[in-house]
């Protein structure tokens, strides 16, 4: 590694003092060239430029005399220092404009040797040429001079061998810049690499440790710059990771726990169809004590084939109702993986009580709709008996009323027992809460169903004390006594006894009512407070029953914060007991009144 990271240091440091040096060196030699081909061309504006009418008048002047090469060769050697002349790099020609052929110079070699360059065709076409090519090798202006007759080309030639000497010279010195840098930067390299490499091996290290499992290995900080910083977010990675880690598994420990303690059943089929996991309600809801030594086959095949489960893609799945015994399963099967190596996995929920409901419940609306349907023929029967007899008794005609009002109310019970249930269902129940005395409420239920208890040749015994005075909604507490007071006088067989029992504790009252009737068999009472639920039908039916009173009275008396419940008894009958609290907790209390 410290080689590596040595020879990428010493690589980058050599690439960017070379690319340095490189673009310097090459800005500076155009500049160079370029600022000695600007001050060439300077010059000789300033001297050949219109503007400076006295030297080109002068030039014209000598040109038309009879020695006017002279004159004129006299002119520029006088104007040699502002032209740059120095007889090496730069000289001047005098050229015949009409053949070219030179006539005097400042060249030791003469000027039979002239290129014709662009500008000096250009003088000889009576223009000034002074076009400047930065890719050429030389530099020249060619200034037409005519005098009379005469016409001369005065050209001005610079071979740039001073620039060439100083870019030559730029250059070296560039180069040996160059080698320097890259001396210093091979050993700055060496350094910087040492300096970074010893915290990235502790680095290396701590986190070779780390993957171990070893999440207290810290390393210490002994640095402000990047490296400080990476040091320091290595600590609270290694700090964070551990942390993460330890959610990981609390998280892991909370599904295993719900996986083994969730009501619904889950298990996880291999791509062999063999079990691969489940939790303890699967096994209970399929009834099974050894799950691994089954398969799939075993469960679900004769359901929905494995393979046609596997070949599904989320969020698709298969499901049908298995039943195990008495019970009854909703399964979902999907698969939970696309690969070879996936499986299938199957959630088990028991519907064994819902479709018992739905039972019920279509039972309840076929009931209801019988007991709604009855008083409405009677009601319309008798209703058009009235209205088709012109001359009817008055007796009759009363007793036919009387009959429609009892149908009537009849209707209009069993619709507010299920406006009542609807209430409870939607919370929209309101309790007229009030102080009042316990025992007023049952002497009232007492007294009116007296009458009805005498026609049946009932013993009502009263045998409970002065109760306290207690907070509730009286006319609810009087609904439930009087539909289990009732329901004692109905089903119990002419002639029979019917006990109404009572007593108060420090905090609590309660109150019995046994009978000696038919009672309830054992297989029907843990279902006897359930909504829709009736012991007898056909009798219940009779006695205009919808299987909703009790229901209802268990309701009051849970809003009541008291329990309704069906005693356990040796001798024929039922027995059921209302424990009640005195006083309602204060967030119950609308509003209250002393009795």
């Amino acid at each position: 590694m410290l080689r590596s990271l040595h020879l990428k240091l010493m690589l980058i440091m050599l690439l960017l003092i070379t690319s340095l040096m490189t673009v310097v060196g090459t800005f500076l030699m155009t500049n160079v060239s370029s600022f000695y081909t600007n001050s060439f061309y300077a010059q000789m504006k300033e001297v050949f430029d219109e503007s400076n009418t006295d030297f080109v008048n002068s030039l014209r002047t000598e040109a038309a005399q009879s020695d006017n090469v002279s004159r004129i060769q006299a002119m520029i050697e006088a104007h040699s220092g502002l032209l740059g002349i120095d007889s090496r790099s730069r000289n001047y020609y005098i050229l015949n404009a009409e053949n070219g052929e030179c006539l005097a110079s400042s060249d030791a070699k003469g000027g039979n040797n002239l290129k014709d360059t662009p500008n000096l065709l250009a003088a000889r076409n009576g223009t000034i040429g002074q076009r400047s090519d930065i890719t050429a090798n030389y530099m020249d202006v060619a200034i037409p001079i005519s005098g009379g007759s005469h016409h001369y080309i005065i050209y001005i030639l610079d071979n740039r061998e001073n620039a060439d000497d100083l870019n030559g010279q730029l250059f070296m010195i560039i180069l040996q810049a160059l080698l320097f840098g890259l001396l210093i930067s091979v050993l700055l390299s060496f350094l910087l690499a040492k300096t970074m490499t010893l915290p990235i091996e502790r680095l290396t290290d701590s986190a070779e440790r780390i993957a171990d499992g070893d999440f207290n290995s810290r390393i210490d900080v002994e640095s402000n710059d990047e490296i400080g910083i990476l040091t320091t977010t290595f600590n609270e990675m290694s700090d964070t990771l551990q942390s993460t880690l330890n959610e990981v598994k609390n998280e892991r420990n909370k599904l295993d726990t719900l996986f083994l303690h969730m009501t619904d059943g889950v298990v996880a089929f291999s791509n062999d169809r063999s079990v691969m996991q489940y939790n303890p309600a699967a096994a209970q809801m399929l009834h099974c004590d050894d799950m691994d030594a089954l398969d799939y086959n075993a469960f679900f095949q004769s359901n929905i084939d494995f393979d046609q489960v596997l070949s599904l893609h989320s969020p698709f799945y298969e499901d049908f109702e298995y039943t195990v015994d008495d019970t009854t399963l909703e399964v979902h099967l999907t698969p939970f993986s696309s690969e070879t190596s996936g499986g299938v996995l199957a959630v088990l929920h028991d519907v064994t009580q819902q479709r018992k409901d739905q039972e019920i419940r279509r039972e309840f609306v076929a009931n209801v709709s019988h007991e709604l349907r009855t008083p409405l023929t009677n009601v319309r029967s008798y209703a058009e008996t009235l209205q088709d007899a012109d001359e009817m008794p008055t007796e009759t005609a009363h007793n036919f009323l009387d009959v429609i009002i009892s149908e009537t109310d009849r209707m209009t019970h069993i619709v507010q027992d299920l406006l009542t249930l609807s209430k409870f269902d939607y919370g929209h129940m309101e309790m007229i809460i009030s102080r009042f005395p316990f025992t007023d409420a049952v002497d009232d239920v007492c007294n009116a169903v007296e009458l009805a208890a005498k026609s049946h040749r009932h013993t009502l015994l009263r045998n409970y004390p002065v109760f306290p005075v207690i907070t509730a909604d009286r006319g609810r507490l009087t609904q439930v006594i009087m539909n289990i007071v009732s329901n004692a006088i109905k089903y119990t067989p002419d002639g029979g006894r019917i006990e109404i029992r009572g007593g108060a504790d420090n905090d609590t009252i309660w109150l019995e009512v046994s009978d000696n009737g038919i009672g309830i068999p054992a297989k029907d009472r843990p279902h006897i407070f359930e909504r829709f639920y009736r012991v007898d039908k056909a009798r219940s039916r009779e006695s205009g029953g919808t299987g909703l009173g009790l229901s209802i009275a268990s309701e009051i008396v849970a809003q009541h914060h008291g329990l309704l419940s069906l005693e356990r008894q040796d001798s024929p009958g039922t027995t059921f007991r209302i424990t009640l609290p005195i006083h309602q907790p204060i967030q119950e209390v609308k509003h209250g009144e002393d009795a």
